[in-house]
């Protein structure tokens, strides 16, 4: 990879998080920022991205990429501005089927060959560097579009700030961060990163074409890797599919605990709950929250730091389903009526505890089903302490791990396994619809036998009397 003036980078330093769009998108915004190291054969022009053979979660960051042109060490922010040579738009590619094995060096996952495309660079001094504008298109459809006005750290606190440990070096490439709107490509995909003013490179995705030799770590698609590839904070074993949500929001939960049942799955019922908003329909995916009693050592070790409820409440994404592990502790509200429309806001589905609520009459004013044990006006500080996120947790004697489909009407909420939620949604309806034949017969006088449950001689009857039942959404 040819950098201005012939140089060579001796090392290429990209930035976590560093966009105000992204941070909203993972719940936190640093404080100071972070960094990781790609080596400088990740260095190309772009053309041919090369994806190994298994992996299938290869993802793209639109970056600005700032190249020193004056060594720099101990440079304070004012003065750090002199030492950019030059600016170019840049692909920070990763492979994070490689992540489970990476332990966040992100060496396997983005350091292969190729991985850090760079387009030409434009000198420093003839951009203004607070307002250069990024774009990322994948296929000619725009993904990412922000300018540096988005970041938190400008590129005078990075450098300023690496150069208090290291000497930034002549022809060293700084990453400086994605926008929002990263995501998955494949083969064939073209990935085009621009920079106003400087020019585009542009990538176009290849599988290798030879396996990857079986030395070491392995692709591995796990849920947290496929989340953050996406862009979104929720790992999901399993997902439901259009019908099978659609169907799991016609379904009673009594009809999905007996399919539980005859699976052989008990205590999936959260008993005791009740909703704030009877006849609206819960569906969704269980993103966790484990409360411990309070301790007043560990409450004020802990004061200062964001607490594991905000940051369970900032990294709700769209169809998550809160729920929360109170310890059946009813003495004090585990979430208001402001974190709740913060979940709103960020397109939960649903909320449920097994302790209590505050600020009842504003959340049940909210469009979201909300289900808890009793009203409790008191300080969740009073009892409670935030302590764990997305963890497997015990929730009104059931237990609930970090993707399970949570499903509520107005009986209570019941916990479906991922792997299993498809297929026992496509079979509650099937059930269900044997139960409204049954009623039907029973009510018009008909004893239960051969009706409920269906006999062999009665099939024929029940399949006739289905065939003319109106479809889903017919009047």
């Amino acid at each position: 990879m040819a950098l201005p003036d012939g140089l060579a980078a001796s090392k290429v330093i990209a930035v976590h998080l560093n966009y105000h769009s992204r941070a909203a998108q993972r719940g936190r915004t640093p404080a100071q920022p972070s960094y990781f190291l790609k080596p400088p054969s990740s260095l190309s022009a772009g053309g041919e991205l090369v994806r190994p053979q298994g992996c299938e979660l290869l993802a793209y960051e639109g970056e600005i990429a700032l190249i020193i042109g004056t060594p720099a060490r101990h440079v304070a922010p004012e003065q750090a501005a002199r030492h950019i040579g030059w600016f170019a738009a840049a692909n920070d590619f990763g492979a994070h089927d490689f992540r489970w094995a990476d332990r966040g060096s992100n060496v396997l996952a983005k350091g292969q060959d190729g991985y850090t495309p760079l387009g030409p660079a434009v000198s420093a001094d003839a951009v203004d560097p607070a307002a250069l504008r990024l774009q990322t298109t994948v296929n000619g459809q725009l993904r990412q579009d922000a300018t540096t006005a988005d970041m938190i750290f400008s590129f005078d606190q990075l450098i300023a700030d690496l150069s208090r440990l290291m000497t930034l070096d002549r022809g060293d490439v700084i990453l400086t961060g994605t926008p929002a709107g990263t995501g998955v490509v494949r083969p064939g995909d073209v990935v085009q990163v621009s920079l106003e003013g400087a020019g585009t490179v542009t990538s176009t995705v290849v599988e290798a074409d030879r396996p990857l030799a079986a030395y070491g770590a392995m692709p591995k698609a796990t849920a947290e890797a496929r989340a953050f590839a996406a862009g979104v904070d929720a790992a999901r074993p399993a997902r439901l599919s259009a019908d099978g949500h659609a169907a799991l929001r016609r379904v009673s939960t009594a009809t999905l605990t007996a399919q539980l049942g005859r699976r052989g799955i008990q205590s999936t019922f959260l008993t005791g709950l009740r909703p704030s908003r009877p006849g609206l329909r819960m569906v969704g995916y269980a993103h966790t929250l484990r409360y411990v009693a309070i301790r007043a050592d560990v409450r004020e070790a802990m004061a200062g730091q964001e607490n594991a409820q905000r940051r369970a409440v900032e990294t709700v994404s769209p169809g998550d389903v809160l729920i929360m592990e109170a310890r059946g502790e009813t003495g004090a509200g585990t979430i208001g009526d402001i974190l709740a429309a913060r979940i709103v806001g960020r397109g939960g589905a649903g909320i449920v505890t097994d302790g209590g609520v505050r600020d009842t009459p504003g959340v049940r004013g909210l469009e979201i089903p909300t289900y808890y044990r009793v009203a409790n006006a008191s300080s969740l500080w009073s009892c409670h302490i935030p302590m764990d996120v997305d963890v497997p947790i015990t929730c009104a004697g059931v237990l609930v791990m970090p993707g399970d489909v949570v499903v509520g009407d107005d009986e209570g909420v019941v916990i479906l396994p991922a792997a299993l939620a498809e297929e026992i949604a496509h079979d509650a309806v099937e059930q269900e619809q044997r139960e409204a034949w049954a009623l039907e017969r029973v009510q018009a006088g008909e004893s239960i036998r051969g009706v409920y449950p269906l006999s062999a001689d009665r099939t024929a009857e029940y399949e006739n009397w289905l065939r003319h039942q109106p479809s889903e959404g017919t009047p």
